[in-house]
């Protein structure tokens, strides 16, 4: 695997890591002890963001992130 799909594939992982873990923490400061009112949030939060960066890194190394 060359530099450029394997820096795509970092990059992806770490928004995807980003974003579950900072919408978790908000989700929970913001949801007034709902949580389920959380997680949907959070599940939300998590399909957005797989959405764009599969659609961003998908042409540069096929979007198989972890």
């Amino acid at each position: 695997m060359s530099a450029r799909p394997l820096a795509a594939e970092f990059a992806g992982s770490a928004f995807l890591s980003a974003t579950v873990i900072g919408s978790g923490i908000a989700a929970l400061n913001l949801s007034g002890g709902n949580v389920a009112l959380a997680l949907l949030a959070n599940a939300i939060a998590t399909g957005c963001i797989l959405f764009v960066i599969i659609a961003v890194f998908a042409p540069v190394s096929g979007a198989h992130f972890n």
